[in-house]
């Protein structure tokens, strides 16, 4: 998860992006925070799509804190006008502090209510120092996490240790990979992903390698897609054009086309079909 656009299908449409490490009195609760802003002339948009790292992310913006679940497909959303976000990924330990049912979350986001969160990030964004006002929004989200979640239990950190493991080692393959190098058993695993997660080992697994090998087509276009495909464990490349249609809804062939013509474009489209999208960074 070395990245910063691993995820994100179409960096060259974003908006001014920056990722920031979690401070270390929340390192383990947040995996890092993002935060993007934009500035959209009249009447265009700009469409984000993200093959979401799968985790619960909670999100400041100037009038709304949301707590969005695990996807389960690629996501978009459309920006307009001038705005920001400030938005932290979830590690699985801070996940119970604010759902009981992260499953029931899945594809889904929903309002809280928290005017002492909202307040102070918003303040800092609205900050005249555009340098620091980032780092100044972290410091108070980090600083809210930290008085709500003052501690977590064993239980928690070894969902951590589970998503960490998943999400960073290209060998773990199969449940029983992750769950001999925790020295726990798949059912255990598959426990603490239900309850601190929402999605199954095997689907962190399914995440991580398609992430993988869209970021590795997208920056690699010289790679057969068939070597792409070995690479991150598919059994051939029909298995993850196969991947690719399920969970994003176009293939390989043609999200590599795509970024190549035109950053703009949606696979499938042709030039001077896309949709008004403003140019990123």
């Amino acid at each position: 998860m070395d990245s910063s656009f691993k995820g994100i299908l179409y960096p060259a449409r974003l908006p001014t992006f920056h990722r920031l490490s979690a401070p270390g009195d929340v390192e383990h609760l947040v995996a890092w925070f993002w935060i993007p802003e934009w500035d959209i002339e009249p009447g265009r948009t700009s469409r984000q799509q993200l093959i979401a790292f799968p985790a619960c992310n909670l999100v400041v913006q100037q009038d709304v804190v949301e707590l969005a679940g695990p996807t389960t497909r690629t996501s978009h959303q459309d920006l307009s006008g001038r705005g920001w976000a400030v938005g932290a990924l979830l590690l699985p330990a801070a996940v119970p502090f604010f759902t009981g049912d992260p499953g029931s979350l899945r594809d889904v986001r929903v309002a809280l209510d928290c005017p002492e969160l909202r307040g102070p990030v918003s303040a800092a964004m609205g900050g005249t120092n555009p340098e620091g006002r980032g780092e100044n929004a972290v410091t108070a989200f980090s600083g809210w996490l930290a008085e709500r979640i003052p501690a977590v239990p064993e239980e928690g950190l070894l969902a951590n240790a589970m998503a960490e493991l998943i999400g960073s080692r290209d060998d773990v393959v199969r449940i029983e990979d992750a769950a001999e190098r925790l020295a726990v058993s798949p059912r255990t695993l598959q426990r603490l992903a239900k309850k601190y997660v929402g999605l199954s080992p095997s689907a962190l697994i399914r995440r991580r390698r398609l992430q993988e090998a869209a970021d590795r087509s997208r920056t690699h276009p010289e790679l057969d897609l068939a070597a792409v495909a070995a690479e991150f464990g598919y059994a051939d490349q029909a298995h993850l054009a196969n991947d690719f249609q399920r969970f994003l809804e176009f293939t390989p062939s043609n999200y590599r086309r795509s970024v190549g013509r035109d950053p703009r474009l949606e696979p499938g489209q042709e030039p001077g079909r896309a949709s008004g999208t403003a140019p990123g960074r």
